[in-house]
Parts: structure tokens; sequence; C-alpha cells
């Protein structure tokens, strides 16, 4: 989960939400994908689906059967049916998402017994961290916004603005 979590770390560092994932095999760590859908303007771009993407380039199958995904947030539903699609033995995640979260927050997509592939699933590793990271983002950006909108004020002639220059008639 370190690994995810440095994963997540890039994606704070493009000015995505800070969310990372690491594909493994055994001791191997086959590939990692962090947030990116605004940098790639791509609404699935989450940092499952990027570490899938690159697991199957890696190793030229679709299919990753025996492969744990370590991902810092609970999977939405389209990254829960990617996972199942491609045969991942095991999901861990960190923090609980309870807007989006296909793992149980919301819907539990692994839970259906009429699904052809079962992915076991073990929340809630190392879930304080890992939900410390997306709440400090979000409070960051927050800031930024109520910063941005207090310069946009006093750039409109509020106090400690430009004098008004002279408009035309």
């Amino acid at each position: 989960m370190t690994l995810a979590q440095a994963a997540a770390e890039e994606a704070r560092a493009a000015g995505e939400v800070p969310v990372g994932a690491v594909l493994v095999r055994g001791d191997e760590v086959i590939a990692k994908g962090f947030n990116h859908p605004i940098g790639g303007h791509d609404p699935s771009a989450h940092a499952e689906m990027a570490a899938l993407r690159a697991a199957a380039q890696s190793v030229e199958n679709y299919r990753l059967p025996g492969c744990e995904l370590y991902v810092t947030l609970e999977p939405c539903l389209m990254c829960a049916g990617a996972i199942m699609h491609a045969r991942i033995a095991r999901v861990v995640f960190g923090a609980r998402d309870p807007k989006t979260g296909a793992c149980g927050s919301v819907v539990d997509a692994f839970a259906n017994p009429q699904l052809n592939h079962h992915t076991t699933v073990i929340g809630g590793v190392l879930e304080d961290e890992c939900g410390a990271a997306l709440k400090s983002f979000f409070a960051e950006r927050r800031r930024a916004g109520r910063e941005a909108r207090a310069a946009a004020h006093a750039g409109e002639g509020g106090e400690g603005g430009e004098p008004d220059q002279a408009k035309p008639l």
C-alpha cells in the first residue's frame, strides 16, 4: 500500500485527486497508476484503470489472473467492472468512498453471486493515512478557491483593488 500511496503523491503533484494503485503478482510489481482524468481529459483515467492498462500491456494479456491490486481509495463501479474483466484475484484498498465506492460503501459489485468472476476484497488498509491524503488535498483546493474568489472580488474595486477606470459611454 505504501507504493500506492507514493503513486497517489504523483497524482497530487500533477494537480489531480491523489489516488494511486499498484498491481502485483506474487512479489513482483507489474504496474502502477495514478489518477489523471483532468490532465488526460479522460473520465476513465482513474488510478486502477491506469494500472490495469499498464499491466495488460506489460504481460501482453487483458486477463491478469493471480494478480492483486492495491489502491488508496475504494474502487468505483467503473473500476470494479474492469477489475472483474481482468480477473484480478484480490483488491486491497485504503480509504472508503462513501459517495461512489463499489466495494461495500455504496454498492458491493464483488458480492454479486450472479457474476462469473469473484474477487476477494480487503478494505481499510492504512485507511487513516489514505483518507488524510485525500482530505488535505480537498481542504487545500477549497482554500485556494476561497483565495481566488477573494482576489477576484478585490480586483473588482473592492478594498485594496485597483482604482476604478473611466468607463466609455
